[in-house]
């Protein structure tokens, strides 16, 4: 008879050579393994525009409702003593920086350091590895609040901030969805720089 058992290995013989090991010998082997943990652990890459689109879509949506239902420098209370809506434009950087400051072809000028800076940051991305999820998902924040701010600034000269932080009579620099997503980006991007990281233990 060709098939046979053997006791000790815990093996069946086939009449082809072949053998059916016992559970112990049907586990995946450990490339398998890893194999699978860094599938569930890798961020996929065609994700990342479409966070970069949600931050441009949310951040241009919030911006067109206050251009039309509040008019410039108006204001809406949302949270008493801590919290309002304000209508203000900004000719200058992120949360009112430089916005003072007056020059000729000041418009101009702003959005093409905007512009300069988001391929600058665009550029960095591609040097990232896909296994370096928390550093391309803080990356991909950037980008999108960045654009955001760059089509204000080409379309309407200015950037529209309408989120006012204050306590008594401090006030915080306005901001909108934008400014929001570039901070939670860089602090995103400094938890990675500091050792926080999320990848596949086994790239594939």
């Amino acid at each position: 008879m060709a098939d046979r058992m053997e006791d000790g290995a815990g093996t069946l013989e086939l009449p082809d050579g072949g053998t059916l090991g016992s559970s112990s010998s049907a586990r995946p082997d450990a490339g398998e393994e890893h194999a699978a943990a860094g599938s569930v652990q890798r961020w996929k890459p065609g994700a990342l525009p479409w966070i970069v689109l949600a931050v441009v879509a949310l951040d241009q949506i919030t911006k067109a409702l206050v251009r039309a239902s509040l008019p410039l420098h108006a204001s809406v209370e949302v949270i008493p003593g801590f919290l309002d809506f304000t209508h203000v434009r900004n000719t200058g950087a992120a949360f009112g920086m430089f916005n003072t400051l007056d020059f000729a072809y000041k418009a101009a000028v702003v959005a093409g350091i905007r512009a300069l800076a988001l391929v600058a940051i665009a550029s960095y991305g591609l040097t990232l590895s896909k296994h370096e999820v928390l550093a391309r998902f803080g990356l991909a924040l950037i980008v999108g609040g960045a654009a955001g701010n760059l089509i204000d600034g080409l379309f309407l000269g200015s950037v529209v901030d309408f989120v006012d932080a204050y306590w008594r009579t401090y006030h915080f620099w306005a901001f909108n969805v934008a400014d929001s997503a570039i901070t939670i980006g860089v602090a995103v991007m400094i938890l990675d720089i500091l050792g926080v990281r999320t990848h596949a233990s086994h790239p594939v």
